[in-house]
């Protein structure tokens, strides 16, 4: 493994769950660049591959949306993921470069968003527990269990009595 991949690899392991999804934008708007390469080299295994690994990043986060959690935005989102889509397909079945750069510019619009939204503390305490890594449900857990804990007086009856929080 070269020293780059170990770099993204190590990355990808600290990084919180809007971080991942930056990450996925930043492949889906690398596939839809290649893509967009190949069709002006007219290299059509190669504009077929970098179609099909942005629609399968596409397919992922159309996949992990919680709608019932999102509202409004999950469906905004889902209606973006739904336009990449056939944009992409779009894109790939008439070779047409440009409609993959107008994507692949859509795309990094939204990223940017999610990039602000990544280094917002506050937006890292509203992700779900099924979404986020396993550092942010420990880090999360732990804070919440911190501000539940409540020490419970012994009684008159036996003041040497443990308070009741302590097993």
């Amino acid at each position: 493994m070269t020293a780059m991949r170990h770099y993204h690899q190590a990355a990808i392991e600290s990084a919180n769950g809007v971080q991942l999804i930056v990450a996925l934008y930043d492949g889906l708007q690398r596939f839809l660049t290649q893509a967009a390469g190949a069709c002006e080299l007219r290299d059509e295994a190669a504009r077929r591959e970098a179609a099909r690994r942005a629609l399968n990043i596409v397919i992922h986060l159309q996949a992990n949306l919680r709608m019932d959690v999102g509202g409004a935005s999950a469906e905004r989102l889902s209606d973006f993921y739904t336009a990449v889509f056939a944009d992409v397909l779009r894109a790939s079945a008439s070779e047409s470069r440009q409609l993959f750069l107008d994507t692949a510019q859509e795309v990094r619009n939204v990223r940017e968003a999610w990039k602000v939204a990544a280094q917002d503390p506050a937006t890292l305490s509203m992700i779900p527990l099924d979404l986020q890594t396993r550092q942010e449900q420990f880090s999360n857990s732990n804070s919440v269990q911190l501000t539940k804990t409540v020490a419970i007086r012994p009684s008159d009856k036996n003041e040497s009595a443990a308070p009741a929080w302590i097993a």
